[in-house]
């Protein structure tokens, strides 16, 4: 499955900025962040839900995702379902009457196990991608953050699967951000259409090292032996089950050796911020050579 030049795709977050990326020649949007839409409501979704006020969340929400697909399309957008912790959840208007306080967020109620918990959330976002995809968004990707056991993966895919999107043709993607993604890789992309490595999370939780803590910063290395091996792994997992496989984390934004590395693992797609758009075509460009 894997050829000797990945495909390269663009990271968004913030909708407005979609034409200007769209003019790049990318092969389209390969993570579309939801939590710049969420800021944009302007509330705790279940503060929303308990004031009637859902429909605001979803208007907000399907626009952002219309407004990225009709500027790639007919390329596809990737869009990752909400990943905010419960510490940023908390911090919306509303949010202290629905978010406990957590001791370690980053590893909390986040991703796959939230959508369970919460699956009025989850029901909320997938109406917004639904009216995007019913007005004729043939290009949307949906994809499931944080997973943490294939049960859970499994439990969520029945979830989107009653929203009607699976049956409009909808391809289901995963992200590979924790080590049991490493270990069951043929078995998670089993259950998927695709998967998409969170280099940020993977790494930290692979070293055991918060990526936000400066004192530990020097240890906090996508390029280290482990971290490459266990996207070596994903990789190989991915394409057995007969499933592409791409990285969508930060680091590919700053470090081009990690580009070449992933080329040489077989990688099949790049995403990356707009702003290292050149740099990572030219640092693609020089590692498929090589290999020829």
């Amino acid at each position: 499955m894997a050829s000797d030049r990945p495909e390269l795709y663009l990271n968004l977050s913030v909708p407005d900025l979609a034409a200007r990326a769209a003019a790049l020649p990318a092969a389209g949007v390969g993570l579309m962040r939801a939590e710049f839409l969420a800021l944009g409501v302007g509330a705790h979704p279940m503060a929303l839900l308990a004031q009637g006020g859902e429909q605001a969340f979803v208007d907000v929400f399907a626009g952002g995702l219309e407004t990225v697909a009709g500027a790639f399309h007919p390329r596809p957008v990737t869009y990752r379902l909400l990943d905010l912790k419960s510490n940023e959840y908390r911090d919306l208007p509303g949010g202290a009457e629905h978010e406990d306080l957590e001791a370690n967020p980053m590893i909390g109620l986040r991703g796959a196990a939230r959508y369970l918990e919460r699956p009025e959330e989850l029901a909320l976002e997938l109406r917004a991608v639904r009216r995007v995809v019913d007005a004729g968004a043939d290009n949307v990707r949906l994809m499931v953050p944080f997973v943490r056991t294939v049960e859970e993966l499994v439990a969520v895919r029945a979830l989107i699967a009653e929203s009607g999107l699976l049956d409009r043709g909808v391809p289901l993607w995963i992200m590979a951000e924790v080590p049991s993604n490493v270990f069951l890789a043929r078995r998670f992309a089993a259950e998927a259409d695709g998967v998409s490595i969170g280099s940020n999370d993977l790494t930290q939780l692979v070293l055991g090292v918060d990526r936000d803590c400066a004192r530990l910063a020097d240890r906090y290395s996508p390029l280290d032996p482990s971290v490459l091996a266990a996207i070596g792994r994903v990789i190989e997992g991915a394409h057995e089950a007969g499933v592409p496989v791409s990285v969508c984390g930060d680091a590919p934004s700053r470090e081009p050796e990690l580009v070449r590395a992933l080329v040489e693992l077989g990688i099949d797609a790049i995403s990356v911020v707009p702003s290292a758009f050149e740099e990572t075509r030219s640092a693609i460009d020089a590692a498929a050579a090589a290999r020829r």
